[in-house]
């Protein structure tokens, strides 16, 4: 059961309204959690803003999906690793690749398998990554920029992991299929 209410564009408070209008009209419906986290407009404001801002950075699409699948898993966000393993489906991004970073195991592309693991070591050790992952995550090919982007996915992923954490917002039935829990997640 949800702690907090999810807002419609008709009943969130009033300055929630039109992001969560706009948010409707890009998505064709409104995640609960976005609903959710209307309560506060400054925090949805806010979440959204630094998202719409990463998606001009320089990783691609897919690449964004699988960071935020990691950074959930490693928050054990059920809520969101449904959903962003859901918008990685619709981005046509392999299966299997999904699957890896959902269950914790090494992705079959090396570059793809650093930027995880770099994702996850940032969030797990709250950025004090070591010269070394730095190093890894720089000679797989990526660079300072995409460092830097990675950071900012994992500070507005871990953002809306925590609002879930709090607010026990439902599961939209668009994220059912994909439905995950922490038990599925390999401990190394």
């Amino acid at each position: 059961m949800s702690r907090f209410a999810q807002y419609t564009t008709g009943d969130a408070p009033v300055a929630s309204q039109p992001l969560l209008e706009k948010l409707g009209k890009s998505l064709g419906f409104v995640p609960n959690l976005f609903a959710t986290i209307a309560e506060s407009p400054a925090a949805l404001e806010g979440t959204l803003a630094l998202d719409a801002s990463l998606e001009k950075g320089s990783l691609t699409k897919i690449e964004r999906q699988l960071v935020k699948i990691a950074v959930s898993t490693e928050n054990g966000c059920t809520y969101c690793v449904a959903a962003h393993s859901t918008i990685a489906g619709m981005l046509r991004a392999r299966p299997e690749l999904v699957t890896a970073v959902r269950t914790s195991a090494p992705l079959p592309d090396q570059k793809l398998d650093a930027l995880v693991r770099f994702t996850r070591a940032v969030a797990a050790r709250k950025g004090f990554v070591g010269d070394n992952g730095l190093a890894e995550f720089l000679g797989a090919g990526y660079t300072k920029a995409q460092v830097l982007e990675v950071v900012g996915l994992v500070g507005v992923k871990t953002l809306e992991n925590y609002a879930h954490a709090l607010t026990n917002a439902p599961l939209d039935a668009a994220f059912q299929a994909q439905r995950w829990e922490p038990t599925q997640r390999k401990v190394a």
